[in-house]
């Protein structure tokens, strides 16, 4: 691997690993996941799920790719060659992901404009459904294109493109610096001005207010370790490849701990100013929380526009504001979500950085003109489901079983060890990593395919199986073709 392709400072690499948690899903799913499963009661469960898989997982990853110091596939590979196909599955699963959120970033490019002048009108919810997406169900509705969607999606792709296409500290490593603070300090401005608002207590006393009953519910349990997984992008080979960038003397469980606090305590900063202003708009409304709570994009493009409506002239600056947090918060997860891919078939057929982001960006761009249609948002809600509960999650678990059991992840313990001025690594995290992660994993993961079935549409059974196909066609054409690196079964071991 050159040279160029590693952080310059370790600053560096916690920043674009922060920036790649602390995205979109911090700010729109985590508030919603947070109030539905039981509000305060929330946090035993999440607790829970963050010492127990979240950070014992993400020392597993980073570890690992520390080690080989490659590309995923390409360590795979070299654990067992049979298990290669793993090592394609994820990365080309997180690009599709990428694809989609290009998307979302795209809509919320126009928001951050429209924010200005509140141009969305008196009516939030029909401009974002029925005036910007046109929205249907109907698959026909590919047939409809939406031009403004479209050029806002490109904007976004020339952006990502011009970053990531650099070398890796010049581009991603010094945009991390600007970007990941900068996310925090608007935050900081956002939520410090919602919790001013009249009737900001009205929202958090809804939000912490504990049921200590659904602690016995399986659900809540499965909602917690799942969003841990999302926040985290825990298994998406995201964290191994940002770890094989790192130098020799890197203190990844001391990394592993500060990235997770940023991330939980980020995602619980968020849901605080999101809640406030719920309350607000519950006092200016009559309007009950539980009737204004919506999951999803619905909570970033209809509930905040409907709140920016009646804030009077403070709107023009929190509105700007808030828009802007999230087209920051999209760019930091977008990056980070074409490096495995991107790193992959650099590894295996030599190409530059250069050409192989120019060529992900461009790909990407065309494919995610889909979503720029009247069908575009119901696909991007199928594709969400698909990749994140059923793709990612099974090789999240073939994961687990690959680097614990046939890597034998003791033999990272003593070099990590050696390194951690925090937490020491022993016997009880080699018993979390082989036997309760995997345990754990697999049972969200069967309990998101039984959830997607029950709630889906024949359309949506469809796109799973064309996805499905896409999936193991792009796989298998990626692990058997001849590698152009004569180096390719060969991986630097820093044990």
């Amino acid at each position: 691997m050159s040279d160029k392709n590693e952080w310059g400072s370790n600053l560096s690499f916690i920043l674009a690993m922060v920036g790649s948690a602390v995205g979109l899903g911090n700010i729109w799913r985590y508030p919603y996941v947070l109030y539905s499963n039981g509000g305060g009661a929330f946090y035993i469960p999440y607790i829970v799920a963050i010492l127990l898989m979240g950070v014992p997982f993400l020392i597993l990853e980073y570890g690992v790719g520390y080690n080989y110091k490659s590309s995923f596939p390409k360590a795979i590979r070299k654990i067992n060659s049979k298990f290669e196909f793993l090592g394609w599955l994820l990365p080309i699963s997180v690009f599709i992901i990428m694809i989609y959120y290009s998307c979302i970033l795209g809509w919320d490019g126009i928001y951050v404009i429209l924010s200005f002048f509140k141009g969305w009108g008196a009516d939030p919810n029909t401009y974002f459904a029925t005036t910007l997406l046109q929205s249907t169900e109907s698959i026909s509705g590919i047939g409809s294109f939406i031009p403004v969607i479209a050029i806002a999606m490109l904007i976004s792709w020339a952006i990502v493109w011009y970053i990531s296409h650099k070398d890796l500290e010049e581009g991603l490593g010094k945009v991390s610096k600007i970007l990941v603070p900068l996310l925090f300090i608007i935050m900081v401005v956002i939520v410090v001005f919602s919790l001013s608002l009249p009737g900001a207590m009205i929202g958090l006393n809804e939000l912490f207010s504990p049921d200590w009953s659904l602690l016995l519910d399986f659900n809540i349990w499965m909602a917690a370790f799942g969003q841990i997984i999302f926040s985290l992008s825990l298994g998406m080979s995201i964290a191994f490849t940002y770890a094989s960038y790192t130098g020799e003397s890197s203190d990844l469980i001391t990394n592993t701990l500060s990235i997770a606090f940023a991330n939980c305590a980020f995602e619980n900063f968020c849901a605080l100013g999101v809640f406030s202003i719920l309350g607000y708009m519950s006092l200016e409304s009559g309007t009950a929380i539980a009737d204004l709570v919506t999951q999803g994009t619905g909570l970033v493009f209809v509930v905040y526009p409907t709140v920016l409506n009646v804030l009077g002239q403070y709107a023009y600056i929190i509105g700007p504001l808030f828009f802007i947090t999230v087209y920051l918060a999209g760019l930091t997860s977008i990056l980070s979500t074409i490096e495995p891919l991107a790193f992959s078939i650099q590894n295996k057929f030599t190409w530059s950085r250069s050409k192989t982001m120019t060529i992900l960006c461009l790909l990407g761009a065309v494919l995610s003109m889909i979503y720029a249609t009247a069908f575009g948002g119901t696909l991007l809600g199928y594709v969400d489901a698909y990749i994140n509960q059923i793709a990612i999650l099974l090789g999240v678990v073939f994961e687990c079983i690959v680097f614990a059991w046939i890597f034998k992840c003791e033999n990272i313990i003593p070099v990590l060890n050696k390194r951690s001025k925090t937490l020491k690594l022993g016997k009880w995290w080699t018993v979390v990593v082989k036997y309760i992660l995997p345990i754990f994993i697999a049972i969200v993961w069967i309990g998101g395919v039984l959830d997607v079935i029950n709630s889906s549409s024949n359309d949506q059974l469809i796109v799973f199986g064309i996805l499905t196909v896409i999936l193991i066609v792009l796989t298998a054409v990626f692990t058997k073709l001849p590698a152009t690196n004569k180096d390719w079964d060969e991986t630097e071991n820093r044990l």
